[in-house]
């Protein structure tokens, strides 16, 4: 067995993570949300803005929960 220890981040293991990066600082920065609703619509809006700036499509899972609140 082998164990390898990873740092916490790790960008080069994880290539998403340079996206969330660019994201963040150029799409969510310095904006406030009421709650976690109007974050996930941002992150949507910044998404396919970031796709439209880059010429690539974006497309999305929607996920449907059985489950009440």
């Amino acid at each position: 067995m082998y164990i390898f220890f990873l740092p916490k981040y790790c960008s080069e293991m994880n290539p998403i993570e340079l996206e969330w990066k660019h994201l963040k600082k150029d799409e969510l920065s310095g904006q406030m949300f009421d709650d976690k609703l109007d974050l996930a619509y941002a992150v949507i809006d910044g998404i396919q803005a970031r796709g439209e700036k880059g010429n690539y499509s974006t497309e999305r899972f929607k996920f449907y929960s059985n489950q009440t609140a």
